[in-house]
């Protein structure tokens, strides 16, 4: 399998890696064989090559994190996050701001054959609808600037967890053309309800819901199950001309629904 994926002694950033998808994709690497240095707001316990902690909502924090590793970096995974119960601005900043703001400071430690991955959500299934506005958010570059379009739009940014997964949905697109002509490929999944520490808060949704997103498979994903696609996507041997694709990790949740084959009705609210 590490020959497979071709991880061994590569230099890798696992952001979120304290728990949850995040822990599992670094866990995996180390056990590939990959020089792994984690970022995250509490401290792993994990044996990584380094940790920093690092707070998305900070730029001081992201830029001394970055600052800290250094030296080159063959792939980076985006895997910290906030669900919609969080305070608004602290997921956008999570979600996309830091996470961008992130991406742009390891860019330069990146060459050619190097990758980065993202982790979406179903969330962001509504991307295709509201392109302009986030468009228009993706072209406020910089941290401080992204701030005040959310300032200015606090409508738009109400709810902030399908928002700030869109975000990351559209940008990766875009940025995926214009860094392949670097040798960078830039990913993303979007999973299917998946059992980490953060479910009990997605659950404070609607229960019924989450249940009614992991059809047909009827199950939730395990962590390992959503770091597997994350390691194949940033593996610069099996997924060398995969680039700015938005793959579902779902358990056919999309592929359902789009051929009539997941009841819709179980997505609505009850009504009391």
């Amino acid at each position: 399998m590490s020959d497979f994926l071709s991880y061994k002694n590569k230099r890798v950033i696992v952001s979120g890696c304290y728990s949850g998808m995040g822990e599992a994709t670094a866990q995996w690497l180390v056990e590939l064989g990959a020089e792994v240095h984690g970022l995250d707001f509490k401290d792993s316990t994990l044996k990584l090559a380094s940790f920093s902690r690092m707070d998305l909502r900070d730029k001081a924090s992201i830029d001394a994190a970055v600052a800290k590793i250094g030296g080159k970096v063959d792939a980076l995974f985006n895997c910290a996050g906030l669900p919609q119960t969080a305070p608004v601005m602290d997921t956008m900043k999570v979600n996309f701001i830091g996470l961008r703001h992130l991406t742009e400071r390891v860019l330069p430690l990146m060459s050619s054959g190097s990758a980065i991955a993202n982790i979406a959500s179903t969330a962001a299934l509504g991307w295709s609808r509201r392109v302009p506005e986030v468009m228009d958010f993706i072209k406020s570059e910089g941290f401080e600037a992204a701030i005040k379009w959310c300032d200015d739009h606090a409508e738009t940014v109400s709810q902030a967890y399908s928002f700030s997964k869109e975000a990351v949905v559209v940008w990766t697109m875009m940025t995926s053309a214009t860094l392949i002509k670097r040798g960078i490929r830039h990913n993303c999944t979007i999973p299917g309800p998946t059992q980490t520490p953060l479910m009990s808060e997605f659950e404070k949704a609607g229960k019924d819901v989450i249940e009614a997103a992991t059809q047909p498979i009827n199950r939730r994903a395990t962590p390992k199950e959503q770091a597997g696609p994350l390691l194949f996507l940033n593996s610069n041997v099996v997924a060398s001309y995969v680039n700015g694709v938005v793959l579902p990790v779902d358990g056919g949740f999309m592929g359902g629904m789009a051929t009539g084959q997941v009841d819709m009705s179980k997505m609505m609210p009850k009504a009391t």
